[in-house]
């Protein structure tokens, strides 16, 4: 039944040895100051360089992309140099990695954007949301977030501008490919979701308008780096970080509709996870298909039975497991011949150092 997991795929140019993909998971512990990616990390991605896709922690694209301290950035060259250590790590185990790109827009604090006001779709303030910050004063700790300044279009060329470095900056990084973090609350999330959205220009209002942003973002990048090599997370039934949206189903299956015209790689769907979370509509999940041509990948609360059924169902072609590769570096293997899986401790998710990151070993019998 699992056998549909360790099927080889076609992802753009790209050939994986299986469908099983590692999601991106913030863990927190980027070498500071400079938020460089280093070897701790690189050791870490290797680890886990037999799933069929590794996409990388997000990394954000500038100073106010940040909406976390000691998370990753991709603009500096001493940022790519770091991450060139974790790419170079992971092709030296045959594995493939992408780098997420990532802009928070309100999800932020000033205290982690050099004292700047956060920028968003509409000058709405995250309701009930909570970023963690170390100033260097207090302890670090979790903090409100803050009202942000809606975007001019002079802010929106800059920033799609940004998203289209950080493409080039991860390619000369030697990452195979990127994501685009569309997902989960963060900026272009906030343009996407009506609920988060006021505008009255050619950015607000209707669907096709919220997904304006997002189709600039990735024409801009496919431009730079190709289409082939980038792939969209989207999560259009989660609430994450304040953002909702009055018609998901619509709104994302043009969203998919937007991507396939711009003919990217995958799509990458987060469903809600937490444990008595509706399903996602398995009519949703056929009409993404019927619009959206490339790889869709699916990630959420799946097992290797579940997953492998979604695949052989069509509903998916490969399946992201996020908390299971923590704490099981071979989880692959784990999954192909039923062996236990090892529990992560919550406590050592986000910053510290080794352990909990790369002190979890591979299955063995005795």
């Amino acid at each position: 039944m699992k056998n549909a997991l360790f099927q080889t795929i076609k992802l753009g140019k790209l050939t994986l040895k299986n469908r099983i993909v590692m999601p991106p998971m913030t863990r927190s512990r980027a070498t500071q100051p400079g938020n460089v990616a280093n070897q701790m990390m690189a050791d870490y991605y290797a680890q886990r360089a037999s799933a069929g896709l590794i996409i990388a922690e997000g990394t954000q694209i500038s100073p106010m992309g940040q909406g976390y301290a000691w998370t990753p950035g991709i603009y500096s060259p001493a940022q790519i140099a770091g991450w060139k250590k974790v790419t170079d790590a992971v092709h030296a185990k045959n594995g493939t990695i992408f780098a997420q790109l990532w802009h928070v827009g309100r999800v932020t604090h000033p205290d982690n954007i050099g004292g700047m006001q956060p920028i968003s779709s509409s000058a709405m303030k995250a309701e009930n949301v909570k970023v963690f910050i170390d100033n260097g004063t207090d302890e670090a700790g979790f903090v409100d977030v803050v009202e942000p300044r809606e975007m001019t279009k002079a802010d929106i060329k800059h920033v799609i501008a940004e998203y289209r470095q950080a493409a080039l900056n991860a390619i000369e990084a030697g990452f195979d490919g990127i994501e685009l973090h569309a997902a989960n609350g963060y900026l272009i999330n906030q343009f996407i979701d009506s609920e988060a959205n006021n505008r009255t220009d050619e950015y607000g209002g209707c669907i096709e308008n919220r997904l304006r942003f997002l189709s600039e973002v990735v024409a801009a990048m496919a431009e730079a780096i190709g289409a082939d090599r980038i792939g969209v997370r989207l999560a259009p039934f989660t609430s994450l970080n304040g953002t909702v949206d009055a018609t998901p189903v619509e709104s994302y299956t043009s969203a998919a509709a937007v991507l396939n015209n711009h003919k990217v790689a995958y799509i990458h769907i987060a469903e809600v996870d937490w444990d008595d979370a509706p399903e996602t509509p398995v009519a949703f999940k056929l009409s993404v298909r019927a619009v959206y041509q490339g790889v869709i990948i699916y990630a959420g609360r799946y097992n290797g039975e579940k997953g492998a059924t979604a695949i052989n169902a069509g509903l998916t072609d490969m399946v992201g497991f996020g908390r299971p590769f923590v704490a099981n570096p071979d989880l692959p293997n784990r999954i192909k011949n039923n062996y236990p899986l090892a529990a992560h401790n919550p406590d050592t998710l986000f910053g510290g150092g080794e352990a909990g990151l790369t002190d979890y070993p591979e299955y063995s019998a005795s």
